[in-house]
């Protein structure tokens, strides 16, 4: 496609599972890719579909393949009324959609929210199914977001991701290269409803607890830290690794949460310092962490001061990932790449997505 004026919606599943973020956003390509996130907002999820997404990856065959087209159908019809009522017009839909399974070992990625169901209850074009083909390449499938960072923010040093799981991506010797850094909000979560909140607000408990020596070091010297390159986090690594750690220990919660909110600054610290090219480097943090105030402080204490936190405004940091989806689809539609070897381990880049309509 020559046109280089594109207004698109990107959607994701929000990654508490608790509902669909849409991003209606607007990308023009001059020497540099400009963007705009135009409207914004999070569809929560009907609780027997929230219920059933959560519990995919349990489903016998027939029932997972009813979810996939009933969510595909639920999405269109939402995002087709969000549409209505904003009076706007898109010329796709890009879709993330819900991952049931992700075992790139075994050559598959399967995101549901059925393409064709998508597309006839939103009478619009869409695209989904990005991670598939990079898997078919060798590659993992994921990350891909790094190169939305490196396109949509090439002023910036560090784009870090502060969700569940906290991620990173960078510019490192000529080439794009992301990983995951640390749990995030998989861990604290927990830990902030024991004490009656779905999540501990601006850090505030973090902030009233101590850190307990023992269980930070225990923390520090989990494996993971120790490996090079690219790596990743899973649920999986929550119940075999971090959380027997965090239940051994004799801590008041609000001091687990002091302590894993240290244990944290210092790993995402060491990332930055070791890959810094300049003394002050510009660092995006976006996802829920990015409002976690007490986690940035102890950032910028084991940073030294040494850093410039790029000041996002809330929409970017709420749907970043929305936005960056829909700029997957922009990229697809311009069969230009949209994921990179250097970040999944890909045989070559690609560019994935399956187009309907």
């Amino acid at each position: 496609m020559s046109n280089a004026n594109y207004h698109i919606i990107g959607l994701m599943s929000g990654t508490s599972g608790d509902g669909l973020d849409v991003a209606y956003c607007h990308f023009e390509k001059s020497d540099l890719w400009q963007f705009e996130i135009l409207e914004a907002i999070t569809i929560p999820f009907p609780d027997q579909l929230g219920e059933q997404l959560q519990k995919a990856h349990l489903l016998n065959a027939l029932d997972l393949h009813y979810l996939d087209v009933a969510f595909g159908k639920w999405m269109g019809q939402e995002v087709k009324q969000f549409c209505s009522k904003k009076q706007i017009s898109p010329i796709a839909i890009c879709s993330h959609g819900h991952t049931v399974f992700h075992q790139p070992q075994k050559g598959l990625s399967l995101q549901i929210g059925n393409g064709w169901a998508l597309h006839q209850a939103s009478e619009m074009k869409v695209i989904n199914d990005f991670r598939m083909l990079d898997v078919q390449l060798g590659g993992q499938g994921a990350p891909l977001v790094p190169i939305g960072d490196q396109l949509l923010f090439p002023h910036l040093d560090f784009c870090i991701n502060l969700g569940g799981i906290s991620n990173i991506s960078m510019q490192w010797k000529g080439e794009r290269i992301a990983f995951d850094c640390s749990p995030f909000n998989l861990l604290l979560n927990p830990i902030a409803e024991k004490l009656g909140s779905p999540y501990d607000r601006d850090g505030q408990w973090a902030r009233e607890g101590q850190v307990d020596a023992e269980l930070l070091e225990k923390l520090n010297q989990v494996p993971f830290y120790q490996k090079k390159g690219a790596k990743s986090l899973g649920r999986e690594d929550m119940d075999e690794v971090f959380s027997p750690i965090i239940q051994s220990s004799n801590a008041p919660e609000k001091d687990k949460l002091a302590t894993l909110t240290e244990h944290y600054a210092i790993q995402i610290a060491q990332i930055i310092q070791a890959y810094a090219l300049h003394e002050k480097p510009k660092v995006l943090l976006s996802g829920g962490g990015a409002y976690h105030t007490y986690f940035i402080e102890r950032l910028h204490h084991q940073l030294q001061g040494n850093w410039q936190q790029f000041e996002a405004s809330n929409e970017l940091i709420e749907f970043k990932e929305a936005l960056i989806f829909g700029f997957l689809g922009v990229l697809r539609l311009r069969g230009e790449s949209n994921c990179l070897a250097s970040v999944t381990h890909a045989s070559r880049d690609s560019s994935g997505g399956t187009i309907f309509g």
